[in-house]
Formats: structure tokens, C-alpha cells, sequence
């Protein structure tokens, strides 16, 4: 059932509107007596979800009983982060998601469907797996915000892919991810239905019908001064209201150029990008608008790891970003990596496929490191003194000696494509 939709590409809601649509959303579905709440973690900081988790505690007080981020592979947030992101929110809500453990599968989608819906791509079934707070806490009221956004993964992000990856376990989330990566992530990104978003929805029909989550859902795209405007805010606890946040996202997220980019500089900020398992999506979300023997620069001030779990870190280090091809047999030949699936695509995903330059420009990883797992380098204080983020403007930009580049401030608002490129790619899931 859709209990609210409000969106277009000039709406901007306040603060204060957002606040008066949640309570009555709150009012409509009723009363509640133990309410749980699962937003995305630090790394969705522009989101809204901290402050519609914010709303949620103020209205339900002691009956929020427990917020747990959906971290999915990332590591838990600091006392810090959780002020940040969730403001006065109490501190002693909060509960560590732990992807390796504490988990409770709900079903197993069948290997036929997984191989009909992604073209025969690959062929195993697909466990829903979940926290096990979602499923025997007793809550009567699962709220799951979040923001509808483009995505590597699945096409469009949030929606039960917060609730199954996010707060899913090892098995699941490492299919879903090589399912994406192998059925071609310039397939996937920016879609509305890919065949990862049809296992997912599967699994929620199916198996997760007896839980009471209720979707808050945010789409949000920049103004002109570079600022972020909530442009659509939707609630339910079905797909319909996956399905109008996401033809919207399209809309405000997705920038199609009408030729291709030679020259990208991305800053990552620190506060969010602590690792290229995050940073990447400076890679992610431009790699079908980079020409061929284009350069990417990342500025990367905030740098620290490869991966936020150590396994997946030194599975990165180990293999590198050295595209499908090699990391295909990589998979094939050795049991680590066919163990941590969702790393073998992150490896894809972070791979120009040979297509173009990619240099990072770390503040806290060595050049021997970056340059180990493919990578070029670049010192980051000089970078950042000819790229400067607090100069450079949205877009194009032409450097005092003429250079042309195109600067993002934050990869993770939207996907930037060049039209000829992202309409080549047709249909995501073939018929």
C-alpha cells in the first residue's frame, strides 16, 4: 500500500514539510508498541535517513526500540558519525549488523528463476537472508528509509536491497553482487528493473510477507548553487513506491552527455570515502561517460584501505582491479575469491576494462599499494592544489592553462553517461 508520494523534478521540501508528511504517515498506519529501525549506515549520509530516523524516535519515543544501520560489508559507525548522520538521536539505540554472523534465512529463491531473469548469467539460488533482529525481535513496525539513487548493484538503490544486502548476510550478499557484476554493470545502472531487483522483489513476496516494514523512500538531486534539494519523498510497503522513486531518480539523477568526457576529476570526501571498496564509485557512476583513452583523477584525501572487511581488503590486494577477464578466471582457479563473491565484483565494477586511465590520488595509502592493485598514482597534495574541490564547479571546468575537465563533487548523487552510451545498452533483462 502507498501511503504517501510527493515528487517531481522541481520540488524542493523542507525540512519541516518532510517532518509534517511522516507523522502523518505515522498517524495512518496506526498505533505501534515496538517499532525498529534499519537506515542505511554513514555512507548514505546525504540521504535523509538519519533525520527521518530522527522524526521516527521523536514520534515513537520509547517505542523505537532499536535502530540497526544497515552496513552491509562496512564497518559500524562511530560515536561520531552517529551524531553526524542521526543528530540527538540516542546513541544507545543503535546495533552493529554483523554480515558474517547473527543472521536468519527466510527462503531460497530457485535456481531456474535466477537463471531465467538474468539470461542464464549464472544459475545458483539465492538465499534471503536477514538479520535476525528483523525476524524475531517482535517488532510490529520495521521502518526502512532511505534514498532511491543509481546503482551499480541493482539499477536503483534502496528498497528491500536495504533490508536483503544491507542487512543480509555472507551468501546473499556475495550472489547478489556477482550476479550484477556478470550480467554487466552498464546493463544495470540507472534501470528500474534488473535481475537483481527481480530476485530481491521474489524474495520479498515470498518469504519476507510477515515482516512490517514500512519503505520511506528519498530522492534527492542538486540545486544551483551545488546544494542538495529533497525532490521526492515516498512511503509504502510495497513496490509501488520503489517503482515512482525510482522513474524519478531517472529523471534527476542520470546525466546524459551529449559527448563523451575526456578528462574527470572526482573528490571523494573524507568524511564518507574512507576506502576504494566507497571511493569506487567515482569509477562506477562515470565509466559510461569516459571516452575511450580518457583519464580519471580521484581525489582522495580520506583514503585509508581497500576494503572495509579484511577479508575483502586482502582479496583486493591479493587480485587487484584487472577487469572481468582476469578476474573471471581468477574465480574459476582459486577458492578464496569464489568464496567472497561480492569482492570478484567489486573487482569488476572497479576496472575500466582497459578503456581508460585511472589515477588515484590517496591521502592515507602508499603509491606502491594503489599502484598494486592497478591503479596509477598521483601525489595528493599537488592534486588537490591544481584540482581544487572548493574552486572547481559542477560540470566542465577550463584550468588556467587551458585544460578542460569535467569535476563531480560526490559521485554517489547520480550517474553521469554519455547518451549514445547508456541508450546502446538497451533493456537490462532480456525477454
Amino acid at each position: 500500500m502507498l501511503y504517501y508520494a510527493r515528487g517531481s523534478e522541481r520540488e524542493d521540501i523542507s525540512r519541516q514539510e518532510m517532518e509534517e508528511a511522516l507523522t502523518q504517515v505515522f498517524d495512518r498506519i496506526g498505533s505501534r508498541k515496538k517499532v525498529l529501525a534499519v537506515p542505511p549506515d554513514v555512507t548514505r549520509f546525504h540521504s535523509r535517513a538519519g533525520e527521518i530516523t530522527n522524526v521516527a524516535w521523536r514520534y515513537y519515543g520509547k517505542r523505537l526500540t532499536h535502530i540497526l544501520p544497515a552496513l552491509g560489508t562496512h564497518v559500524p559507525l562511530t560515536g561520531q558519525e552517529i551524531a553526524a548522520m542521526f543528530g540527538d538521536t540516542p546513541p544507545s539505540l543503535f546495533r552493529v549488523h554483523d554480515w558474517r554472523k547473527d543472521l536468519i534465512t527466510l527462503g531460497r529463491v530457485p535456481a531456474e528463476y535466477v537463471r531465467r531473469v538474468s539470461g542464464g548469467a549464472v544459475s545458483y539460488d539465492w538465499p534471503a537472508q536477514v538479520n535476525r533482529l528483523l525476524a524475531e525481535g517482535g517488532h510490529d513496525l520495521i521502518l526502512s528509509p532511505g534514498q532511491v539513487v543509481p546503482h551499480e548493484v541493482i539499477g536503483m538503490a534502496n528498497h528491500n536491497k536495504n533490508i536483503f544486502v544491507g542487512a543480509g548476510g555472507v551468501e546473499g550478499i556475495n550472489k547478489s553482487h556477482y550476479l550484477g557484476a556478470v550480467f554487466g554493470m552498464e546493463r544495470i545502472m540507472g534501470r528500474r528493473n534488473t535481475p537483481v531487483r527481480d530476485v530481491l522483489n521474489y524474495a520479498s513476496r515470498e518469504f519476507a510477507g510477515s515482516l512490517p516494514i514500512l519503505y520511506i523512500l528519498t530522492v534527492l538531486s542538486r540545486r544551483e548553487d551545488g546544494s542538495l534539494a529533497l525532490r521526492g519523498l515516498y512511503a509504502g510497503d510495497d513496490e509501488e513506491c520503489y517503482g515512482l522513486a525510482a522513474d524519478l531518480s531517472a529523471k534527476v539523477n542520470i546525466t546524459l552527455l551529449r559527448e563523451p568526457l575526456s578528462k574527470v576529476v572526482v573528490y571523494l570526501d573524507p568524511m564518507e570515502y574512507r576506502s576504494t571498496w566507497l571511493g569506487n564509485k567515482s569509477i562506477y557512476r562515470t565509466r559510461m561517460a569516459i571516452v575511450d583513452e580518457g583519464e580519471l583523477v580521484v581525489l582522495a584525501p580520506g583514503l585509508r584501505e581497500f576494503g572495509e572487511d579484511k577479508t575483502i581488503d586482502g582479496l583486493i590486494r591479493r587480485y587487484g582491479y584487472r577487469g572481468t577477464p582476469a578476474t573471471l578466471a581468477a574465480v574459476e582457479k582459486n577458492q578464496d575469491l569464489r568464496e567472497n563473491l561480492s569482492a570478484a565484483a567489486h573487482l569488476i565494477h572497479g576496472s575500466s576494462e582497459g578503456r581508460f586511465r585511472i589515477v588515484y590520488c590517496p591521502g592515507g595509502v602508499s603509491r606502491s599499494e594503489i599502484e598494486g592493485v592497478g591503479f596509477d598514482c598521483e601525489d595528493i597534495g599537488g592534486m588537490m592544489k591544481r584540482y581544487n574541490p572548493e574552486k572547481l564547479t559542477e560540470g566542465y571546468n577550463t584550468m588556467p592553462d587551458g585544460e578542460r575537465v569535467y569535476f563531480i563533487s560526490n559521485p554517489a548523487v547520480g550517474l553521469w553517461a554519455w547518451e549514445k552510451k547508456f541508450g546502446s545498452q538497451g533493456p537490462s533483462v532480456p525477454e
